[in-house]
């Protein structure tokens, strides 16, 4: 896997994905610690991924392309544009409002995952602005993109741009996701406006957990901290 994420960012091999929300203004100052715990509580082993959002992650969006699945949970509250003359912040920021995790069903070399990697970013750019959104996305973004091992003897596939065969595959599942999501947003938002001002109320987190080999695979159970499962 490849990925921005807040546990288990970076590249290397990774068994499991878990996307937990929390509150607004989620301000604990241990978030890694807290997302192993999550996965702990699971029963997940091993190196994995952990990301945060303050989106609900019940409205989660799947989309799939011949083989390329992406599960998306999008909230966007602070929209912005990545080239910006606001000032950048040095410590973490707040958890991320359009996560991304996708699996493609290749063996893809390093580069090529990062090369995938861009091209979900520019994807989601891509769906934002035909969403009607004005902007490149949220200040704290993550994403992860997961990829099949190589067998023995088997070469990695080396490219994971927009017109790559997995790539483009990528691409599309991706900008299908993020632009229902985003569409689901701005509904849910618009909604709001229109009903009482009381907040919902809800469990501290709930954990969207992604098998590495199949993001569309999900399960119901509570863990140890009475956080739902799905």
């Amino acid at each position: 896997m490849i990925s921005s994420a807040v546990l288990g960012g970076g590249l290397g091999p990774r068994g499991w994905v878990v996307n937990a929300q929390v509150r607004p203004g989620y301000d604990r100052m241990d978030p890694q610690r807290h997302l192993a715990d999550l996965a702990r509580s699971a029963g997940l082993a091993g190196p994995g991924v952990g990301l945060m959002t303050a989106a609900p992650v019940d409205a989660c969006t799947r989309a799939h392309d011949q083989g390329v699945s992406a599960l998306v949970t999008t909230g966007i509250g602070v929209a912005c544009w990545a080239a910006s003359e606001a000032p950048g912040a040095p410590g973490a920021l707040p958890p991320g409002t359009i996560n991304i995790v996708a699996a493609v069903p290749a063996p893809l070399s390093d580069a090529a995952l990062v090369n995938a990697l861009a091209t979900a970013t520019e994807a989601k750019v891509q769906a934002l602005l035909d969403a009607g959104y004005d902007c490149s996305g949220t200040p704290s973004d993550a994403v992860c993109i997961a990829a099949r091992a190589p067998a023995a003897g088997e070469q990695p596939v080396p490219f994971g741009g927009p017109r790559s065969l997995w790539g483009a595959r990528l691409a599309r599942a991706v900008h299908a996701a993020v632009r229902h999501g985003a569409e689901q947003d701005a509904a849910r938002r618009a909604a709001a406006l229109e009903e009482a001002v009381h907040p919902a109320t809800g469990p501290e987190c709930i954990t969207v957990l992604a098998d590495a080999t199949d993001v569309a695979d999900a399960t119901d159970a509570p863990d140890a901290a009475g956080c739902r499962i799905g």
